[in-house]
């Protein structure tokens, strides 16, 4: 039975749901490198106070189940990154959920470009951007690839119609 989710702020009392989602997740498929600690221990100063935004979705009846953020990382570049949701609430969609919900906030702070970094072995996850408007770029590879070890995937979004988004809205 589908449950209902809901997009959730950023507040200091869910720093710690945003660390450990990404840790978990981090953790079972890399290793937790020197700038994933440094934005996971500070996302007040390393996201929200440098511009960026942090989003979470909770389900009903698991709480907050996963969480994505915005980093700027130049006057109107932003990078989608540390998006994850927790084992108990995949196949609810909560994802896909939280993903429409972070690039409408992304479009409404004027992100030019909008992209991220990921690797092949998060081929999900990579499905999942490719089918909400992000595509494979060179370029952003070049300009922000080296920024973790582990980066193999470049990917820019593509502004969509906006109808685009008609499956993401809250039940």
């Amino acid at each position: 039975m589908p449950r209902s989710l809901a997009i959730r702020e950023f507040t200091d009392e869910l720093a710690a749901q945003f660390r450990d989602i990404n840790a978990e997740w981090i953790d079972a498929m890399f290793r937790l490198e020197d700038t994933d600690r440094d934005v996971l221990d500070n996302p007040r100063a390393r996201i929200i106070d440098a511009g960026g935004d942090i989003l979470f979705v909770e389900a009903e009846g698991l709480g907050i189940v996963g969480a994505c953020a915005l980093q700027k990382t130049g006057p109107t570049s932003y990078e989608l990154t540390k998006m994850g949701v927790r084992a108990p609430a995949r196949g609810m969609k909560a994802g896909e959920f939280l993903l429409a919900a972070v690039i409408k906030r992304a479009e409404s702070l004027g992100a030019d470009p909008l992209y991220l970094l990921t690797n092949r072995k998060c081929a999900p996850a990579i499905h999942l951007y490719e089918k909400l408007g992000f595509r494979h770029d060179a370029d952003i590879m070049a300009r922000y690839g080296a920024r973790y070890e582990r980066c193999d995937v470049a990917m820019r979004y593509v502004r969509r119609s906006a109808d685009a988004f008609q499956g993401a809205r809250p039940l």
